[in-house]
């Protein structure tokens, strides 16, 4: 099976514009999530897909494989399709955050594995709600699972709710999962998602996963151990642990 990874990179980010470019220790970002990517020996290839010369260049001078995509993606998922499409080679894509300089190799590997069952249309990850920090936070979406590890809901609040019991005791009575945002697709779901229009889900959660099933894909995940850290803003940075 061959495997593509893809990690989409823009430098107009709202929060932190020229983010795949800031140096880490001595490295750029995009460069460290290369790096990294570049690890897991489930992968055929790793390609940054970016729509921005000075992104593209710095990726070529680090030795890396970069290519140029549209600057109207709407999300890193239509630019994973734009360069998937001209790489017909491979059966399943790997869509990599560009923003997690020190994702573990075993995590992709552990995506990847997804696919050895033919009928895995999209997978991601999910890692067990630790505390109530994580719970009722709306930046970190929950994924309600059913019994064949796939994917039921996604939802920026804690779901189900425990009906009769105290908001800071949840944890005690339900399994909650967050989700690890890195996807992989076979190459033609890829195409076909990317076709589908915006859904009222999709709307009101801002969560584009919906969008999928709510077309009725369903989404196999596989929980890790391993925590992720990204950076969206300038901030984050200083809570960063260097490695």
């Amino acid at each position: 099976m061959n495997i593509l990874g893809i990690i989409p990179a823009r430098y107009a980010s709202t929060r932190f514009p020229g983010k795949p470019l800031v140096d880490i220790a001595g490295k750029s970002m995009i460069q460290r999530v290369y790096e990294q990517a570049k690890k897991c020996i489930r992968l055929t290839e790793v390609i940054v897909a970016t729509d921005d010369a000075r992104i593209y260049d710095h990726v070529h001078s680090f030795g890396g494989v970069a290519v140029m995509t549209s600057p109207d993606h709407q999300s890193g998922t239509d630019r994973c399709a734009e360069v998937a499409l001209q790489h017909p080679q491979y059966d399943v894509i790997i869509n990599i955050q560009g923003d997690e300089p020190y994702i573990d190799p075993e995590q992709i590997s552990k995506l990847a594995t997804c696919f050895n069952n033919l009928d895995t249309q999209i997978a991601t990850l999910v890692k067990k709600v630790q505390n109530e920090q994580e719970l009722f936070n709306p930046n970190s979406p929950k994924v309600v699972i059913n019994k064949l590890s796939e994917a039921v809901y996604f939802s920026r609040s804690p779901l189900p709710h425990i009906r009769g019991r105290e908001q800071q005791n949840w944890l005690n009575y339900f399994a909650y999962f967050k989700h690890i945002g890195i996807y992989g697709y076979r190459a033609d779901v890829l195409q076909q998602i990317t076709k589908l229009p915006v859904s009222s889900l999709e709307k009101a959660e801002s969560l584009e996963q919906l969008r999928w099933i709510e077309n009725g894909y369903r989404i196999k995940v596989a929980e890790t151990e391993l925590e992720t850290f990204a950076v969206d803003t300038p901030e984050d940075l200083l809570n960063l642990k260097i490695g």
